[in-house]
């Protein structure tokens, strides 16, 4: 397919989502219909975070941000390149998180055979459909499937600490890009405007905290008061009315209790000193820094559990000039990555278009 044929479909696939998302799409009725489904099939994806993901997709499907961005791979405009199996194992965490690999493998010039998390089985499936009533030829490069199974010739693929050891064995023979567990974390320092404390609520609790970008965890200095944070995170209490969530809230504060360890919460999030980057549903890690050239070389250490750290102007200039390599992101923006932001700091493209020049 010609590269200006596939970004054109896309881009109309964008124009889709974006009616979707007014409430003027001529398919209303079935999007109403997938997102029902999918909600039924998954009780954390509700309504608002399946519009949320939407949301974020459809700001990557316009047509000169699609250019701009493949324009830096001239490779997948060689001709008479032999097109590629890539296998695609989807994580289900949230609604839609495979479709940068979807995008990528298909952008790429390749074909993707991709296998869907019982998660998140719907609506990956639905887009895709839609894709291919705009673009037919999307037809024969779009496959489903159970298993992954030979012939490959790369694959892709998410999960858990424990599920990316045994896909390293069993996709051992295969070139293969394997991702484990990550967490956002924030870094604060006390300039934080009251503003950049609202929006930080973004980044915690967009998606109930199951993103691999959700803040796990904060690094704050040494006798930080969370007072003015608790107070700025009050616009998202209504959180607490997910019956899930709040069965995670309670069981974890109940267990905290019961344990005698110290903590603090507001009523819908418990906020507890620990050293490890992730934290249970519900709950906010942190750690005391004593300085930033301390803070920095800790965070290099562990740069392997990070996927992205959210950080005010300030902060951001002063890490900025100490010429760190961490990946910074505005507070609140921690769901907002560009075409760019790949996963875990892999460029996917580069390398599907290296395997199969």
């Amino acid at each position: 397919m010609q590269p200006t044929i596939a970004i054109q479909s896309f881009h109309l696939l964008g124009e889709e989502l974006r009616s979707f998302l007014a409430g003027n799409t001529s398919n209303q009725e079935q999007w109403e219909q997938t997102i029902r489904l999918a909600e039924q099939e998954n009780a954390w994806f509700t309504k608002g975070n399946i519009h949320l993901a939407v949301k974020g997709i459809s700001s990557w499907l316009e047509k000169d941000k699609l250019a701009k961005w493949l324009s830096l791979y001239p490779e997948t405009e060689t001709k008479n390149r032999k097109a590629a199996i890539v296998g695609v194992v989807m994580a289900g965490n949230i609604p839609l998180v495979g479709f940068h690999d979807f995008l990528c493998v298909l952008l790429s010039g390749n074909i993707l055979h991709a296998k869907l998390s019982h998660s998140d089985s719907r609506l990956l499936q639905f887009i895709a459909s839609r894709l291919i009533e705009i673009e037919p030829e999307w037809k024969e490069k779009i496959h489903f499937v159970e298993r992954l199974a030979a012939p490959l010739d790369a694959v892709i693929a998410t999960g858990s600490n424990n599920t990316a050891r045994h896909f390293e064995y069993y996709f051992r023979n295969i070139p293969h890009i394997i991702r484990k567990n990550r967490n956002g974390v924030a870094l604060l320092d006390g300039s934080e405007t009251d503003t950049e404390l609202t929006t930080l609520g973004n980044d915690i609790f967009s998606y109930f905290g199951l993103g691999c970008r959700n803040v796990s965890k904060l690094y704050v200095p040494k006798n930080c008061i969370f007072d003015n944070f608790f107070l700025s995170t009050e616009p998202y209490k209504e959180v607490i009315n997910h019956n899930k969530y709040h069965s995670n809230y309670v069981y974890n504060r109940t267990i905290y209790l019961m344990d005698g360890k110290k903590f603090t919460d507001n009523g819908f999030l418990a906020v507890i000193e620990n050293s490890a980057t992730a934290s249970p549903i519900a709950v906010l890690n942190f750690e005391e820094y004593e300085s930033l050239e301390q803070l920095s070389s800790h965070l290099l250490e562990i740069k392997e559990q990070i996927q992205c750290i959210a950080v005010s102007t300030k902060m951001r200039d002063k890490l900025l000039r100490h010429g760190t390599s961490l990946p910074l992101v505005a507070i609140g923006e921690t769901h907002s990555p560009s075409l760019s932001d790949y996963a875990d700091g892999v460029d996917v493209m580069k390398f599907l278009v290296a395997q199969f020049l």
